[in-house]
C-alpha cells in the first residue's frame, strides 16, 4: 500500500449558520441546536450518564467525529457526574477531520464547553491516517481519533464497546457510514448490555441494525425530527464478558530501562503497586544510558506497517512526556525539530519529489533546501532534507528517571540484584536469586530487559547489536540549534559534548570503546558536516558502548508472554497461542527506543487491565511475541 492523504473538511456554513458538509450537502448537527441534540439523541439514546455509574471503564464508540460537539457534550457530562466511572474511552472515527483553525470557529458558539473545546484544539492531531490517541483529565478521559474510512477503521478496533453514537450524514448522500458490512462490525464490537442511538429512523439503517444483532425501537427526536432510532444488543447468552483486571494491582518489571520505567508510570497511574528490578544500582545504566538520543518518525514509501507504527508511538509521546512536566519531572529534552539531511544529490531529489506527491501536512514533514536549512540549524550544510517540526533528541536516563518519579509511592526501584529463577506459586510468580532468596513477588512480571537468560523468554529471537557513540567536546564543532542525522546521528551539545553516533555491530560484545568505531562514526560526521571531522583525532575520543535489542523484522516484541514449550492445537491463532499465565513482556525496542516506549509501555498497559487496545488489530499482531513461534508452526504444517 502507499500513503493515501486525508482531505480535510472543508468549513462551510448554511444560510440559518449552520455548519455543513459540501462534501455530502449535508449538516454536521440540528439547526434547533447542537448541543442540545448531543444530549438528547445520544447521551439521553444511550442511558448516559446513568448506565455508567460507577464502572471502573465505560466505552463509547461514534462514526463520524464532526465538529467534536459529541464528545464535548460526553465529556461534560462526564465530569459534572459524581458517578462517573473512573475512566472514560473514547473511539471515534472520521474520514475528513476539520482543521484545528476551523474547529476553533466551529466551536466557538459553544461557551458552555469553550475551556474543553480549547483542550481538544491544543492537543489536536496533525491530519494523518491511522488511530491518534489523545489523553485528557490526567489520563481518564482517552480520545481515539481513527481517522480514515470508517469501516477498515473499525476493523481494526480492538475494544468491547458500551455505547454507540451512529451519527454519519444523511444514508442516502453517505451511504458508506450506514453499510451493512459498518453495522455489523458494530454488533461485533459490542460489549453485552452494549446500546445504540441515531437520529435516522431510514429504514434500510433499521434492518441493517437489528441484523447486526441490536434491538431498535423509534423513540421521540430532537427539535423538527419527529422521531430517532436507539436500543441495545440483543442478548448473548454465551458470550463470555471479559471484565477489566479485578486482581491483586501489583507487577514486577525486570529492567530500568525506557521500556521497564514507561511500563511502570503507566501501571503506576492506575493505581498499580509496582516493583521496578535491575541488575544494576541505578536505573538507565545500559543503552537507556545514553546522554542523549534522537526522535524523528520513519517514513517509508509503500507506509508499510512498521512506519504506520512507528508514526503512531511518535505523535503520541510528546503528550505523554508534557505530563511528566505537568507533575513536576519533566525529562531534559528539545523535540522542536530535527533535520535529516539527504545522502546525496539524488536522495535529496527523491526526499523532495516523494514529499510533494504524497501531501504529508508541513507540521509533520517538509523538505527544506540547504541554505533555508543551514540557517535554521546554525551550522553549513550542503544538501537539505527532511525537517521534522516535531522531532529532536532527549535524555534516555533523565525520562526513565522522571517516568520513576511520576508514580510516587507507588513505584518501588530495586537495584544490585541479579535473577537466577522466575518460580510460579499459588497464583503468584517468585523472583529469585542464585542463593534461592526471594526478591519479590507479585501475581504479574513482565520482562523489559534487553537480553534475558531466564527460560521464560530465552526462546524470543532476540539479538543484542552493538553501538558505539562519540562524544565531541563542545566547541569542536558549529553551535547546533538542532540535531541532525543521515545514516548516523548527531545532538546539540548536552553536558558539554555533542553525541555522535552509532555503530551497529552484531559480532562484538565489550564495553570497551574502539577506535575503529570512533573513525567509522567521524565518517558519519562527514556526511553531515562536511570537513568537520577532519581536525579531529579518533585516539582523542571519548564515548559509549550499549547494546540494541533487536529482532528479525526490527519490531517489538509486546504482550502476554507465550509459553513456547506448550504444544499448539490446529488452527491456533494469536487470540489461541498458549500463553504464561500473568507474563508479559516489552523487548526488542532496538535503536527507536526513545520514540517506541511511551505508547508502547500505554499498550502493553492496556492488555494487562483488559482496557481498549491503543493501536489498531493489525499492528497489535504484528509486535505479539508469539508472532515467529506462529509462523514457524504455520509453515510447518
Amino acid at each position: 500500500m502507499s500513503f493515501t492523504p486525508l482531505q480535510p473538511a472543508r468549513l462551510a456554513y448554511a444560510p440559518d449558520g449552520t455548519p455543513i458538509s459540501e462534501t455530502f450537502n449535508d449538516i454536521y448537527h440540528s439547526a434547533d441546536g447542537g448541543p442540545g441534540q448531543a444530549q438528547h439523541v445520544f447521551l439521553d439514546g444511550n442511558g448516559l450518564p446513568e448506565r455508567w455509574a460507577c464502572k471502573r471503564q465505560f466505552v463509547i464508540l461514534e462514526n463520524g467525529f464532526g465538529t467534536g460537539l459529541n464528545f464535548l457534550t460526553t465529556w461534560a457530562a462526564w465530569r459534572a457526574d459524581p458517578q462517573r466511572p473512573e475512566k472514560l474511552y473514547y473511539f471515534a472515527s472520521e474520514l475528513h477531520p476539520f482543521r484545528v483553525e476551523d474547529l476553533a470557529s466551529l466551536q466557538r458558539k459553544w461557551k458552555d464547553l469553550d475551556f474543553l473545546a480549547g483542550s481538544l484544539r491544543a492537543n489536536w492531531p496533525p491530519l494523518l491516517p491511522g488511530f491518534h490517541r489523545i489523553e485528557f483529565a490526567a489520563g481518564k478521559v482517552v480520545l481515539t481519533l481513527m481517522l480514515g474510512e470508517a469501516e477498515a477503521s473499525l476493523r481494526k478496533l480492538r475494544a468491547n464497546v458500551d455505547a454507540f453514537y451512529l451519527d454519519g450524514f444523511d444514508p442516502q448522500r453517505n451511504p458508506q457510514m450506514w453499510s451493512p458490512a459498518l453495522l455489523k462490525r458494530c454488533g461485533q464490537l459490542a460489549a453485552p448490555n452494549a446500546t445504540f442511538a441515531t437520529w435516522t429512523v431510514a429504514g434500510q439503517v433499521r434492518r441493517a441494525i437489528i441484523e447486526a444483532g441490536f434491538v431498535a425501537e423509534k423513540k421521540p427526536g430532537f427539535g423538527s425530527k419527529r422521531q430517532m432510532l436507539a436500543g441495545s444488543i440483543a442478548e448473548r447468552p454465551k458470550m463470555a464478558l471479559k471484565l477489566p483486571n479485578q486482581g491483586r494491582r501489583e507487577a514486577i518489571i525486570i529492567g530500568a530501562g525506557l521500556a521497564g520505567c514507561a511500563i511502570a508510570e503507566r501501571l503506576a497511574s492506575r493505581g498499580w503497586r509496582v516493583n521496578v528490578l535491575d541488575r544494576h544500582a541505578q536505573p538507565a545504566v545500559e543503552a537507556s544510558g545514553n546522554l542523549a538520543g534522537i526522535l524523528r518518525p520513519m517514513l517509508s514509501r509503500d507506509d508499510n506497517l512498521a512506519s504506520r507504527l512507528n508514526r503512531a508511538c511518535f505523535l503520541y509521546l510528546e503528550q505523554n512526556w508534557q505530563h511528566l512536566d505537568q507533575i513536576g519531572q519533566p525529562p531534559r529534552r528539545n523535540l522542536k525539530g530535527i533535520l535529516q539531511i539527504a545522502r546525496d544529490d539524488t536522495h535529496a531529489d527523491i526526499q523532495r519529489e516523494w514529499l510533494a506527491g504524497n501531501d504529508y501536512p508541513a507540521e509533520f514533514v517538509e523538505f527544506i533546501e540547504p541554505g533555508p536549512a543551514s540557517q535554521r540549524l546554525g551550522a553549513t550544510v550542503t544538501r537539505g532534507g527532511w525537517w521534522f517540526p516535531h522531532g529532536g533528541w532527549a535524555s534516555p536516563a533523565s525520562l526513565c528517571r522522571a517516568w520513576l518519579s511520576a508514580g510516587g509511592g507507588n513505584i518501588q526501584f530495586t537495584g544490585g540484584v541479579e535473577i537466577a529463577s522466575l518460580q510460579r506459586g499459588d497464583a503468584e510468580w517468585r523472583v529469585l536469586d542464585a542463593s534461592g532468596k526471594m526478591l519479590a513477588q507479585a501475581p504479574t512480571v513482565i520482562f523489559a530487559t534487553g537480553t534475558g537468560q531466564l527460560p521464560h523468554t530465552a526462546g524470543l529471537p532476540i539479538t543484542p547489536v552493538r553501538g558505539q557513540v562519540s562524544h565531541l567536546d563542545e566547541g569542536s564543532l558549529p553551535k547546533l540549534r538542532y540535531a541532525i542525522c543521515c545514516e548516523g546521528y548527531l545532538t546539540p551539545a548536552l553536558n558539554g559534548v555533542h553525541c555522535l553516533g552509532a555503530s551497529y555491530l552484531k559480532d562484538r560484545f565489550d564495553h570497551i570503546p574502539s577506535l575503529e568505531e570512533h573513525h567509522d562514526n567521524l565518517q558519519r560526521l562527514g556526511h553531515m558536516l562536511p570537513d568537520a571531522s577532519e581536525a579531529m583525532d579518533v585516539a582523542e575520543l571519548n564515548g559509549r558502548v550499549g547494546f540494541r535489542a533487536t529482532t528479525p523484522d526490527h519490531l517489538p516484541l509486546v504482550g502476554a508472554l507465550p509459553d513456547l514449550e506448550a504444544p499448539l492445537k490446529p488452527g491456533v491463532r494469536f487470540n489461541t497461542f498458549p500463553r504464561h499465565a500473568g507474563l508479559f513482556c516489552l523487548l526488542g525496542l532496538g535503536s527507536r527506543g526513545l520514540v517506541w516506549s511511551s505508547l508502547l509501555a500505554e499498550h502493553l498497559v492496556c492488555v494487562i487491565n483488559q482496557e481498549p487496545l491503543p493501536l489498531p488489530g493489525d499492528q497489535v499482531d504484528a509486535i505479539d511475541p508469539a508472532r515467529f513461534a506462529l509462523r514457524a508452526y504455520r509453515h510447518a504444517v
